[in-house]
């Protein structure tokens, strides 16, 4: 809702910020988002490099589990968790999750992570019924 005053049109972000002077319009003029300038959020350059050298070290040691022929369980287990590891980084940092409140980053981490444990459970099971077959038909059922 708008209220009109003696310069003319004043903003929903004025009368929420308490009717400062300068509006979100003026932000826009001058090239800044509102959000940023109205917080003052600023995220270091160095953070960004350091987490793009991990994400370099980690690609490393994910290339280094095939130059030295991890097999099995092993090999499929650290691929994994240098994967997770970056993809946590990049979300952390370069989507600025790390920065939301809780609740929005709940509202998007929780339903990936609900799915990665139903297929977690289900591949326990699929492999519960496969031994039951073998126990029951006998092998090659």
């Amino acid at each position: 809702m708008t209220s009109t005053t003696e310069t003319g049109t004043k903003s929903v972000a004025e009368e929420q910020t308490g009717g400062e002077t300068v509006s979100a319009h003026a932000y826009h003029a001058a090239g800044a988002p509102p959000n940023a300038a109205a917080h003052g959020q600023q995220h270091p350059l160095r953070l960004y490099f350091a987490v793009w050298i991990l994400l370099f070290v980690l690609s490393g040691c994910s290339y280094a589990v095939d130059y030295f022929n991890f097999q099995g369980y092993l090999r499929w287990t650290l691929i994994i968790i240098f994967m997770l590891l970056k993809a946590g980084a990049i979300v952390a940092v370069f989507m600025h999750m790390a920065w939301e409140r809780l609740a929005l980053v709940t509202a998007i981490l929780l339903p990936p992570l609900a799915v990665l444990v139903f297929m977690t459970t289900m591949a326990v099971e699929g492999h519960y019924t496969y031994f039951l077959r073998q126990i029951f038909f006998g092998p090659g059922s």
